[in-house]
């Protein structure tokens, strides 16, 4: 028997679906800025081994020379990306739904056994609630790299207006470098993510829309006590 059951409230559908083209945006914008002073690079002993990122990517983006659009679109959207981080968070607080999304004290255990599971290693996966191990881990973190970046961003955006935030990440190198990888951090959640939707299937997918999901509801069978044919 078929039957359905909410899974996702409309404050958390809308945070998720106007943050996802806010993020993705200042993703573009940020690489659109990062040209305009391309010096991060992975180098040992004077040997360069990887540069982020090569000439052909940029122009296959069609980036170079847009310094100026991706600070327009990177400054006006970034109000909007902390405005909605600040709803949703105050919303997981008021509505107790931090619960189901802060990982517990065995959370990370079991987020190992979810990797094997998810990598058909293990048969079983861990019993879980709302959310897996995993994804209590993924989410939290992807809401502090959210604040991070929101600091970190202020720190590059106005060095000397907001002084006492360069200092605490460590000066205005040190947060423009922290700032570039927890972008990166949010790439490489992208795509997990979108993995991770894709083998849990349609009905998943379609719940983070509507806001609930169709499960089968089979009822418990109960066992009745002999009856003695003693007298």
């Amino acid at each position: 028997m078929k039957a359905i059951k909410e899974k996702h409230s409309l404050a958390m559908r809308w945070c998720h679906w106007v943050n996802f083209p806010i993020l993705t945006i200042m993703i573009w914008s940020g690489m659109l800025i990062y040209w305009a002073s391309d010096t991060y690079s992975i180098t040992l002993f004077g040997h360069t081994y990887f540069k982020f990122f090569p000439n052909w990517f940029y122009n296959a983006l069609n980036i170079p020379k847009r310094l100026s659009e991706g600070m327009a679109f990177h400054f006006l959207l970034m109000w909007f990306f902390a405005i909605n981080g600040v709803v949703y968070v105050l919303y997981t607080l008021i509505s107790g739904e931090w619960r189901e999304l802060v990982p517990k004290r065995n959370s990370f255990k079991e987020a190992w056994l979810v990797l094997l599971h998810d990598l058909h290693i293990r048969k079983m996966a861990p019993p879980q609630k709302k959310y897996n191990a995993a994804q209590r881990i993924a989410y939290t973190a992807i809401i502090i790299m959210g604040f991070g970046s929101l600091i970190t961003g202020l720190a590059i955006y106005k060095p000397v207006q907001f002084n006492n935030l360069t200092w605490l990440c460590g000066g205005y190198h040190a947060a423009r470098i922290e700032h570039f990888v927890l972008t990166i951090g949010y790439v490489l959640f992208f795509i997990i993510h979108v993995v991770q939707v894709v083998i849990a299937g349609w009905q998943n997918f379609q719940s983070v829309i509507t806001g609930f999901e169709v499960v089968d509801d089979k009822p418990k069978h109960t066992i009745k006590p002999a009856v003695s044919d003693e007298k």
